[in-house]
């Protein structure tokens, strides 16, 4: 279960505009997959749900009203998803979508009894919000990024089978009504959720922020979308620290060590001698996803 981290929350600078309209000599073409180029994506531009911008030698489909963001970023405006290779440009490896350093048929020979909730084709959907993850340092590193990842998820929701958090009692406990924004959806309904098991309501608040979804009023939607799921566990692994001193992204590519990413995850439970069959059990995930990725492991295994 994600404990509660630290409150740093991303900040909703502005409402959302509702009405927007497309700057001049910006093409509003369908969002489906296409190999010639769209219209290259202007920084000044405003689009709307369903928009296609060419960026980096791909197409890329607004799934927000974005204005400003650089496509396969995240921001106030919106979020930009589902890349598809055009004019030549370098598009993902084969077997591996957006370039995921994890191939289905790896995916499930880590998950042979996984919840067909958690699709595949959800996560390389998801991947699309956050292209620092599996893309950063070297081939080696970015394996052991997804390996870490996705271990850390094993042990949070026994083999990708869980999707809600199993303890009822829990569920009242997660709604902070000294923030602001209170809890719209009712007390008891942030309880965990997804592959990391996102719970509490300010953490929903500043997920939804940073996606551009509706979470704080719809949290039921980490559990009906696999796409919105594993969004939310990338959203916290980039993101956020928890009790922690850095992201579990940082942990990998820093060279930190896998230890430093349960730390930012359930360190102040786990950690420092606090429950070693925990941290054993997610080490033990770690050892086995690498070597099926074909990378070691890495130093500092343990916090």
């Amino acid at each position: 279960m994600l404990r509660r981290p630290r409150r740093k929350l991303l900040a909703l600078l502005g409402s959302f505009v509702f009405a927007v309209t497309l700057a001049t000599g910006i093409s509003a073409s369908s969002a489906s997959a296409q190999t010639a180029c769209a219209a290259a994506w202007s920084a000044g531009a405003v689009y709307t749900q369903g928009n296609v911008a060419s960026h980096g030698g791909q197409n890329w489909t607004a799934q927000w009203w974005t204005q400003g963001e650089t496509p396969g970023t995240t921001g106030q405006w919106g979020v930009w998803r589902n890349p598809v290779p055009c004019g030549g440009g370098t598009g993902p490896g084969p077997g591996t979508p957006n370039g995921l350093d994890v191939t289905e048929a790896q995916f499930n020979q880590m998950f042979p009894n996984r919840n067909s909730f958690y699709t595949y084709q959800g996560f390389v959907n998801a991947t699309a919000s956050y292209p620092a993850f599996s893309n950063t340092g070297s081939a080696t590193v970015q394996k052991q990024e997804v390996a870490a990842f996705l271990a850390n998820v094993s042990h949070e929701t026994g083999g990708l089978w869980h999707i809600v958090e199993q303890n009822t009692a829990n569920y009242p406990h997660y709604c902070d009504w000294s923030q602001s924004y209170g809890c719209p959806a009712g007390q008891a309904a942030y309880y965990g959720r997804g592959p990391i098991q996102l719970s509490w309501n300010f953490n929903y608040n500043a997920a939804g922020a940073a996606l551009g979804l509706p979470l704080l009023t719809n949290p039921w939607l980490v559990e009906q979308n696999a796409t919105v799921a594993w969004q939310t566990a990338l959203w916290y692994w980039n993101t956020q620290s928890g009790p922690g001193s850095m992201t579990g992204h940082t942990a990998m590519t820093s060279g930190a060590g896998f230890g430093e990413s349960i730390r930012s995850i359930n360190g102040s439970i786990e950690c420092n001698g606090g429950n070693p069959a925990q941290v054993q059990s997610r080490v033990n995930n770690y050892t086995s996803f690498t070597s099926i990725l074909g990378v070691g492991t890495g130093a500092n295994l343990y916090c």
